[in-house]
């Protein structure tokens, strides 16, 4: 025995002259299949609008093209910073070879002869922290003399300071800004500032040839975006020593100048107060 399906008659009129415009019939099953379709058409049409015209920058959430070409940009400079910390860490590693009395190892060998066991150590250096290694070797070196009052003398007010280069100061130092920007012609010679060290000569993509010189009393100076460089790490100099030519290398830098930065117990300070530029 077969049951009777109801039958459904949709139509549209004209109401003036009653006269039929559209017309269909539809049983339930047929009515159910045709609103889901039409609901499926919104839902496609509605991913379509957001997904292929403007309208998707009007949705919480989505990224706006700033927003993506601000996460690229975070994305190179984070890569920036991870070679700056990793020179930073070959620079620490050959401090501790030093203090050691081990000799410093060379940029350019770590390149050209990693297949070297001593070299592959150093390699492995430059990607690895050391910070913490080196710093508990100063303690447990120095932990003798400041017990038995014979600590290191850290007055740096004193000493008689040799001006890096001849030019201009054209920037300050300040909190924001902890260094010393001195304009001065190409190819100009930088010196020493003081009897020391050389524990960094590298290149790097953000400010050029650096050099860096540990001195006595704790005291670090460094100078960046220089034209070349003329020692190498490991090399200890006296003051007034030629080091580096002033240059303009380095995605940061602005012009022909000296970037001079001077670090005292590990901290920035202001080369101007012990230096006559």
């Amino acid at each position: 025995m077969t049951k009777n399906r109801k039958t459904y008659n949709f139509s549209i009129s004209d109401t003036d002259g009653n006269q039929k415009i559209f017309s269909f019939n539809a049983n339930g099953a047929k009515l159910a299949a045709i609103i889901a379709g039409a609901f499926l058409l919104l839902v496609l049409l509605a991913w379509l609008l957001v997904s292929y015209t403007p309208l998707r920058h009007t949705v919480k959430g989505y990224p706006s093209v700033a927003t993506r070409e601000a996460a690229l940009q975070n994305r190179l400079t984070i890569d920036s910073l991870e070679r700056q910390m990793s020179l930073w860490a070959y620079e620490l590693s050959n401090i501790q070879r030093i203090i050691t009395g081990r000799e410093p190892i060379d940029l350019d060998s770590i390149a050209t002869n990693s297949s070297d066991e001593e070299l592959s150590e150093a390699y492995r250096a430059l990607f690895a922290s050391r910070d913490s290694l080196l710093r508990g070797t100063i303690e447990k070196e120095t932990a003798f003399d400041m017990a038995s009052g014979k600590g290191k003398v850290e007055q740096i007010e004193g000493l008689h300071y040799f001006t890096p280069v001849k030019g201009m100061v054209t920037e300050g130092f300040s909190a924001a800004h902890q260094w010393l920007d001195i304009a001065a012609e190409e190819n100009t010679t930088i010196y020493s500032i003081l009897d020391g060290t050389v524990i960094g000569a590298d290149w790097n993509d953000l400010t050029g040839y650096v050099i860096t010189v540990q001195h006595s009393n704790n005291l670090i100076s460094v100078y960046k975006h220089n034209d070349k460089l003329l020692k190498k790490a490991g090399d200890r100099i006296k003051v007034g020593t030629p080091i580096a030519v002033v240059g303009s290398t380095g995605s940061l830098s602005s012009g022909t100048a000296l970037h001079f930065e001077l670090w005292h117990d590990g901290k920035a300070v202001d080369p101007a107060l012990y230096i006559n530029f």
